[in-house]
């Protein structure tokens, strides 16, 4: 399938995504595919979008709004381009591989850029889903093949145990990596453990900028391996202004899955008399750990910004994404910007479809 053909399917899905994120209506829209799209698919993917919490507590309708209307934004036609002018003009296969991909559920459709990047590749894709987010993702392939009936027949989603594949794709914990690498091994593979993320304050935050880096703590209740988890600040950092922001989240105690690990995680503090800030529905610690138990916020203090990028680099295998201001070192994005990830802002910084487009 030609480039232009290929940015025009996944251009169209992500109208289609984008418009959804953001209206709960459907809309009367000018082009015509996309009124004929809605006729069919609005209605049931609203429907999901509205009852995904009924199945999975952490999939409010609030987090899969945004995250349908990130991944919509993202596949427009500059930056569907930009992505695979890297990679040249897709060559046609001779024969086809069958990726198999083990899919995180962490957050809503988390596993949709790796199917992305296996249809782009013009590879088959073979999905085992998440049992935390096992419907989004099977409704946006109906869509991806309404679309463009080419892609009809290349997406399976494997319900028992997945064979008759030639490449693996596998994300999840630490632990589970283990497991990955016993049974997948003799494969090519990507296999994904775990990562977090951090951000670098100087103590010169705006309030614009603490509400920003707020969603990227919050967003997704911290779930995700781009939501940040630690902080890097100042040895001399007041942590007030940042608590008082922090507390247009104060509805999150209000989520029952939330308050539980909070409560939890309080208690356990109080009780073995670990230093902490109790916020009212989080509490902040000094933890040199990038990983932080859900309703727990990590920090670290540092004396100049050269001894702060060593610490981090000594954590570059755990680290997925830095946010803050304008740093020296490019890994850095702005606060706010975690949860928004570019085409090419690939987990654990593998190049997944470089890796797809090379097996022979």
């Amino acid at each position: 399938m030609r480039k232009k053909e290929l940015i025009s399917t996944f251009e169209k899905l992500g109208v289609f995504l984008e418009q959804l994120g953001k209206t709960e209506n459907m809309i009367t829209p000018a082009m015509p595919w996309l009124e004929d799209l809605n006729k069919e698919f609005f209605r049931p993917m609203a429907s999901l979008v509205t009852t995904s919490h009924y199945h999975n507590p952490w999939f409010t309708e609030e987090n899969v709004r945004y995250a349908l209307e990130v991944a919509g934004r993202s596949l427009n036609t500059e930056s569907l381009a930009r992505w695979l002018s890297c990679y040249g003009e897709p060559v046609p296969r001779e024969k086809q591989k069958n990726i198999a991909v083990v899919m995180a559920g962490n957050i809503p459709i988390v596993g949709f850029h790796d199917m992305l990047c296996v249809l782009i590749s013009g590879h088959r894709l073979t999905a085992k889903l998440s049992s935390k987010d096992d419907r989004l993702l099977k409704t946006i392939a109906e869509l991806i093949q309404d679309i463009n009936k080419q892609f009809k027949g290349k997406i399976i989603f494997e319900e028992g145990t997945l064979k008759d594949f030639d490449a693996v794709i596998a994300t999840g914990s630490d632990n589970t990596a283990r497991y990955f690498e016993y049974y997948f091994g003799r494969y090519p593979n990507i296999i994904r453990k775990n990562r977090n993320s951090a951000a670098i304050l100087d103590g010169s935050e705006t309030k614009e900028d603490l509400n920003n880096l707020a969603a990227d703590v919050f967003r997704y209740f911290g779930l995700g391996c781009r939501s940040v988890s630690k902080l890097y600040v100042p040895r001399d950092y007041d942590f007030e202004p940042l608590v008082e922001t922090f507390g247009n989240y104060s509805y999150l105690g209000n989520h029952n899955q939330w308050a539980n690990n909070y409560e939890y995680q309080r208690a356990i503090h109080l009780i073995d008399k670990i230093p902490h800030i109790d916020t009212g529905f989080f509490v902040i610690r000094e933890n040199s750990s990038l990983s932080s138990p859900v309703s727990v916020l990590n920090y670290e203090k540092y004396d100049h910004p050269e001894s702060l990028f060593e610490s981090i680099n000594k954590s570059e295998d755990k680290l997925q994404c830095i946010t803050g201001k304008q740093q020296p070192d490019e890994r850095v994005i702005p606060f706010g910007k975690a949860q928004e990830p570019d085409l090419d802002d690939y987990a654990d910084n593998i190049d997944t479809l470089d890796f797809l487009l090379k097996l022979k």
